[in-house]
């Protein structure tokens, strides 16, 4: 790896160098590198472009790595990866995608990532996106996670993307079985001219299957936002979204919350809510010596932590 992508891989996984354990490193289309272990077995897909996780039951305390790099102006790819997960794990999974574009062509990466996670495992998902580079080009990312829950798993999973991608659709789906859990947190911000669309559907088919989705959000300039959360209760479960944003300049933010109830005992709620920062928070931090710009950073860094 070149220097860009060096630097690329440590803000996307906040690794200064390839990790051990489990992981495969994408850049410009191609692995570069990779390591399997005893637990984790990580292979290339025959039939398209992208890789198997096999993550074998008893598994704990292990992670895998799978971030993807772009440094080539103008490259366009489309990547599934499946990720199975026995039963009775307790794995962390770092992905992700940063994107430097120095040119004048588009740059873009989508990617499917569809999760198969057994009965009474646990799995942290951590997917990072950024992008850099003074070219013209657009940097592109449009991820998809797809989820399937056995009974009384678990799962938490954190996106982040809060610098340098020009448009991305974020798109998870997922259906829950008996005892499952499912939480979502998105930590998001647009600026320029940005757009940036997020939109989940989880289906709680089993009994006792629970959810949380949250995303908190900061729009600046002229950037363009768009949350979509639909949630069905399809038996005795409970659902919560909320979606919590702060708007700045000529920027646009549309909370789209959808709660849907198919069984008498599901329990589903909703909350959106949308603003700009409170000017009394900002004379209280320029009394203490900062600018005003400086006191909107550390309110909206607050925010999004």
């Amino acid at each position: 790896m070149d220097a860009i992508q060096k630097n690329l891989l440590e803000k996307i996984t906040e690794l200064h160098e390839v990790t051990q354990g489990a992981y495969n490193i994408r850049a410009n289309g191609a692995s570069v590198e990779r390591n399997s272990t005893a637990h984790i077995d990580i292979v290339s897909k025959e039939d398209k472009q992208g890789i198997d996780i096999v993550i074998q039951p008893g598994t704990k305390k292990e992670s895998v790595h799978i971030p993807v790099l772009l440094s080539q102006s103008g490259l366009e790819e489309m990547v599934y990866n499946d990720f199975r997960v026995g039963e009775d794990c307790d794995v962390l999974i770092v992905a992700g995608c940063g994107i430097h574009n120095g040119g004048e062509k588009g740059s873009r990466h989508d990617g499917v990532h569809t999760f198969y996670i057994g009965k009474n495992s646990r799995v942290r998902y951590v997917e990072k996106h950024y992008g850099s580079g003074e070219g013209t080009g657009e940097r592109i990312m449009n991820p998809k996670t797809v989820i399937h829950m056995e009974q009384n798993s678990y799962m938490e999973m954190e996106t982040v993307q809060i610098r340098g991608v020009d448009s991305t659709e974020r798109v998870t789906q997922a259906e829950l079985a008996d005892g499952a859990t499912l939480i979502v947190k998105e930590k998001l911000m647009t600026h320029g001219n940005q757009y940036a669309k997020t939109s989940f559907e989880v289906d709680l088919n089993g009994e006792n299957s629970g959810t949380n989705l949250i995303s908190r959000a900061v729009a600046k300039d002229q950037s363009r936002q768009v949350f979509l959360a639909k949630i069905n209760g399809n038996n005795k479960c409970s659902g919560h979204s909320e979606c919590d944003a702060i708007i700045m300049d000529q920027a646009t933010i549309s909370a789209v919350p959808e709660i849907t109830a198919n069984h008498l005992d599901a329990s589903l709620i909703h909350e959106a809510a949308i603003g700009k920062i409170a000017g009394d928070q900002i004379i209280k931090l320029m009394t203490l010596g900062l600018t005003e710009e400086e006191a909107e950073a550390q309110i909206i860094n607050g925010f999004l932590k």
